[in-house]
């Protein structure tokens, strides 16, 4: 990913299956509703079929691939639909996980988050690629997701996330300002760096509320 700061580290070949597949299908690198091939995957990343099978179960539960009996195993379609409701959960969970973030983050976390808002702040937008700004979009919010140091909240919120990456990805050449709203994430990275829990809430909901309102824009 874009400027990652730790190289991430598999508890298995199957959570590898499952993280690498995870992002290809949020980016749409495996395009929505095409088939997912067991064994040319198995072959790309260097393992055994059964690692994917494990993966892709996974998958299925985070709504990311459909399984069906005796037809096979498909990436799922992008809903626009969905945005409201997505949204809906995320205008609520972000601010709570931005303003734990700033309250609980642990010094290494906090050190991650600095480190990021330094690297995306000194990004110059006119050159940064939709795929590049994706990706760092992803890592932004796993990160303050991590540091608000609440399994659960982690959880609903990465799954939440990847179903709106999927649906910016799918209108992203009609986006015109993408860039300009990466570089929105420097106040909130800054604010939880900080502490300032109260700040970082605000500018967490106002993001989700700026992302929902680019993407009708354009719909």
């Amino acid at each position: 990913m874009a400027g990652e700061v730790t190289e991430r580290h598999y508890e298995s070949l199957a959570d590898r299956a499952y993280h690498e597949l995870r992002d290809q299908l949020i980016l749409l690198d495996i395009p929505p509703g095409s088939v997912i091939n067991e064994a040319r995957l198995a072959l790309e990343l260097g393992i055994g079929r059964t690692p994917i099978r494990e993966g892709l179960k996974k998958l299925e539960q985070d709504h990311l691939v459909v399984s069906y009996p005796r037809r096979g195993t498909f990436a799922t379609p992008v809903d626009i639909t969905d945005l409201a409701d997505i949204s809906e959960l995320r205008q609520v969970l972000e601010p709570v996980a931005a303003a734990r973030a700033a309250r609980h983050a642990r010094p290494e976390l906090r050190a991650q988050l600095a480190a990021k808002a330094e690297q995306i702040g000194a990004m110059a937008q006119e050159l940064a690629d939709g795929r590049s700004l994706m990706e760092y979009d992803l890592e932004v919010h796993r990160l303050i997701y991590r540091a608000a140091g609440n399994p659960h909240i982690e959880e609903t919120l990465v799954r939440l996330d990847n179903l709106a990456t999927r649906i910016w990805c799918l209108v992203l050449d009609r986006l015109p300002a993408v860039a300009a709203h990466i570089h929105e994430h420097v106040d909130l990275l800054r604010a939880i760096v900080d502490h300032d829990a109260e700040r970082a809430a605000a500018l967490a909901g106002r993001h989700v509320a700026r992302f929902e309102e680019s993407v009708r824009q354009v719909l």
